[in-house]
């Protein structure tokens, strides 16, 4: 009898994980190419641009403000003078910096939020690491410009061969989110015993 309940844990569990797997895959694509079909929609060379959109919906150039504006304040603070447009920072005596759509973090905030709603806990906590994971990405992401903008006005010797920050930025990124869902995870998962 103890046999079979284990062997129908076993089956519950594997339908769970298998479930968990197609579902956080389908969220991810779902949203990660979301964000590209709506960043082509807002982009005026896009394949689908639409006007109306872009003038009333355009979350990706709110995203990029948001992200500029602290950076820039940080780099001030530090005693530099900064100027900026809806995707430039300009650094005076110091670096140009283009914020684009691959530096604003959706990949890296797809995958959480795919991650989250995919994992069986509840809404709660699903909504509490939600805002906490987006916040941290978010304010990574501010240090990320504040801090490539500061390091290439201190050592400009370096402007030329600092070109991996993209894939540096992600991987700690990835570190730090993979730890917080650990964390959440333990939190959030029942001990059954067998």
């Amino acid at each position: 009898m103890q046999s079979q309940k284990i062997t129908t844990d076993k089956k519950a569990a594997n339908k769970k994980a298998i479930q968990f797997i197609i579902t956080l895959f389908v969220l991810y694509i779902f949203f990660s190419q979301g964000n590209l079909f709506m960043f082509s929609v807002m982009t005026p060379t896009g394949r689908y641009y639409n006007p109306y959109i872009a003038e009333h919906f355009d979350y990706i150039q709110g995203l990029k403000t948001a992200l500029i504006n602290p950076a820039v304040w940080i780099i001030k603070l530090f005693g530099f003078y900064a100027i900026h447009n809806e995707m430039d920072v300009l650094i005076i005596n110091g670096p140009y910096l283009r914020i684009n759509y691959s530096c604003l973090g959706l990949g890296v905030m797809s995958f959480l939020t795919a991650f989250v709603l995919a994992y069986p806990a509840s809404w709660k906590a699903t909504f509490k690491m939600l805002f906490l994971g987006i916040i941290t990405i978010y304010i990574l992401n501010i240090l990320r410009i504040a801090g490539l903008g500061l390091l290439f006005g201190l050592f400009q010797s370096q402007r030329n061969y600092f070109e991996y920050h993209h894939e540096i930025f992600n991987v700690i990124v990835y570190i730090i989110i993979f730890v917080m869902l650990y964390i959440w995870i333990k939190k959030n998962t029942t001990k059954v015993r067998l």
